[in-house]
């Protein structure tokens, strides 16, 4: 049975239109993802569906008695109100009586008043007339399910944890119909996972909105695309979509060129004159007015992003090493005794709850902060081209343009003066919205405008702190074969897995307690690697039945430990060799792009290998020591 339907609706933002008599209808517990570009146009539906705005024309019918819960892309609440207040607003009858009951118990708990006592006990009342405990508990639920602190005020929260209050407030409601619009930003791996299992098993209708590709395949039943103000309806996963989507756009290529092939040829022929002018032509000339008509109408598909980086000198081999280090604030350890050791071509991910330290960790590397213990290197000729995920490089006030070229009208791109109108239709950007400020633009369209501000600057080391966040799919397809093709170092810290699967070689990971530890390979393999917490403890090693020589008399090197120390050495450098060999490999651009099991493969021996050498190292040393006790 139905739950929304869009009948013939049209919307439009000046003289753009964003919906051109589209039609959707969203059944109970579909889980229906809205794709297409940034600035087409999917916000604006979700909230046609919220009823926030509405339409030019057309209707829109939602299901009489249905609940529907909205969050948006856009975090702007700072206010003073506590967490839970703003949660329990998702509750429209009792949420205002829930949290004033909570209010008001953490007043009687500073100092008691007969005024207070009284306010409590009716707002108790009120709350028991109408069964309303049992949404006091769901609330706490949530809040505890997106670790969040019930008593905190939205001002004292970062962007990410407030998105976190404005997602709960959407799902405390346990509404029929959800509407979420990219709601993985800002979230950490392991919120996105909790948020994965919940719409899994939610049972209402969803229509959601988001970039994150995993986490598309995960839960859609059903892809909707919009292009060019219509919206077309794709049964089935999200991969048969996009193959199914470029087998579409191929024949639409095909059919658009044989219809301008024709309407050529109809030109060429009006041209003669006389010829066309008899009467018997007549319906031939009105057939090529008709098509003019049609190739006016026409709304052409916006040309692909143009990513490419600029070239530089290659910086020293290496790039980063830090031994033992240590970053803390006040009382607060972000991390310790953290050393690595960054090579030039290396591409690193930096993964780890919200507020771990991640940003932090990339400001003590780029040596922007000093670490409070410890020591960090930098390398030799580095230039380095930063990506902040608050776009702090961006000044809301000045133009796009100003923002990309400064005060001039140019830029240079790998040697080569480019006029910023055309290097910035590259990323998607009309002439006529070079003159808006940035203020005006969407998320996604500051995303991109930071890209091209980023990539007008030669560089050897890309550092992108949540470089994906509000970017369209297409654009992040691009933006990942960009940095296949890059030939310098790689620092991203992401929440976005199969970004992170695609890009990076090796991950830093936040592993709580301040430490920080490294694995091979991207997300997945982080996953198949990662200690295992039930197994966490230590254990003890198998003890030999031979009693432990207590004695002062040493044992001496047998004639099997003899052999085995005279071999070691070339068994280790065996091992090490390998290990070049796959490093190599992994650090090619294409690696990633061979198939899954081949790439697993390796990077499962390269992890053995290291842990051979490791063990070989041990050994060696042991053995190493009881000669030399013996001699």
């Amino acid at each position: 049975m139905p739950i929304a339907r869009l009948e013939k609706v049209s919307l439009a933002y000046g003289l753009r239109p964003l919906l051109d008599q589209v039609a959707l209808e969203v059944e109970s517990g579909e889980r229906v993802c809205l794709v297409g570009r940034n600035g087409e146009g999917k916000s604006s539906l979700l909230r046609l569906l919220s009823r926030e705005i509405e339409p030019d024309a057309g209707g829109v019918w939602i299901r009489p008695g249905a609940r529907v819960a909205h969050l948006e892309q856009d975090v702007a609440m700072d206010s003073p109100e506590s967490v839970f207040s703003v949660v329990a607003a998702g509750l429209p009858k009792l949420g205002r009586a829930i949290a004033e009951f909570h209010a008001v118990s953490a007043e009687l708990e500073r100092s008691e008043s007969s005024a207070a006592v009284q306010k409590l006990a009716a707002v108790q009342h009120e709350i028991e007339a109408a069964d309303g405990w049992r949404f006091d508990q769901a609330i706490k639920t949530v809040l505890t399910r997106l670790e969040l602190d019930g008593a905190k005020t939205m001002r004292e929260l970062s962007g990410g944890w407030r998105r976190r209050v404005l997602l709960a407030r959407a799902l405390v409601s346990e509404p029929d119909l959800l509407l979420l619009d990219e709601p993985t930003n800002h979230l950490d791996i392991d919120a996105i996972m909790w948020l994965e299992e919940f719409i899994a098993e939610y049972r209402g209708a969803l229509l959601f909105v988001s970039h994150d590709r995993a986490f598309v395949r995960r839960l859609a039943t059903r892809v909707v695309d919009l292009d060019r103000g219509k919206l077309t309806s794709w049964p089935g996963n999200y991969d048969d979509f996009v193959q199914r989507k470029a087998e579409a756009l191929q024949v639409e290529a095909e059919h658009q060129a044989l219809f301008d092939k024709k309407l050529a040829q109809e030109e060429v022929w009006i041209r003669k004159g006389i010829e066309a002018r008899r009467t018997r032509n007549e319906g031939r000339v009105r057939a090529l007015y008709a098509l003019r008509e049609e190739r006016r109408a026409r709304r052409e598909r916006v040309g692909t992003v143009n990513l490419q980086s600029q070239e530089t000198e290659a910086s020293g081999k290496l790039v980063f090493e830090a031994e033992h280090a240590s970053y803390s604030y006040g009382d607060r350890m972000i991390f310790k005794d953290f050393s690595v050791r960054i090579m030039r071509g290396d591409r690193i991910g930096i993964m780890g709850p919200n507020g771990a330290g991640k940003t932090t960790l990339i400001k003590v590397l780029l040596g922007e902060l000093l670490p409070t213990a410890g020591t960090v290197r930098q390398g030799t000729r580095l230039a380095i081209a930063y990506f902040d995920q608050q776009r702090q490089q961006l000044d809301p006030d000045k133009s796009v343009m100003e923002n990309v070229a400064g005060t001039g009208d140019t830029v240079e791109i790998n040697g080569q003066r480019r006029h910023v109108s055309g290097y910035l239709r590259d990323f998607i950007f009309a002439p006529e919205r070079l003159n808006s400020p940035v203020s005006m633009l969407s998320g996604g369209e500051r995303n991109r405008l930071l890209l091209a501000k980023l990539f007008a600057q030669p560089a050897n080391l890309l550092v992108l702190d949540e470089p994906t966040n509000d970017l369209d799919i297409e654009t992040l397809d691009l933006l990942e074969e960009l940095i296949a093709n890059f030939p310098g170092t790689l620092l991203v810290v992401s929440h976005d897995r199969e970004f992170l699967d695609h890009v990076v070689t090796s991950t830093l990971v936040f592993e709580g307690d301040a430490r920080v530890r490294e694995y091979v390979g991207g997300y997945s393999d982080w996953v198949r690697q990662r200690p295992d917490t039930k197994r966490s403890a230590p254990t003890p090693e198998k003890k030999s039945s031979t009693p432990v020589q207590t004695s002062s008399k040493r044992r001496k090197l047998s004639y099997k430990d003899q052999r085995e120390l005279d071999a070691l050495p070339e068994m280790i450098a065996d091992l090490e060799r390998e290990q070049a060999t796959l490093q190599a490999q992994v650090s090619d651009g294409a690696f990633y792009q061979k198939p899954r099991e081949e790439v697993a493969a390796v990077l499962e021996r390269l992890q053995a290998v290291g842990t051979d050498i490791e063990a070989a190292m041990d050994r060696w040393e042991q053995l190493e020591s009881l000669a030399a006790a013996t001699t």
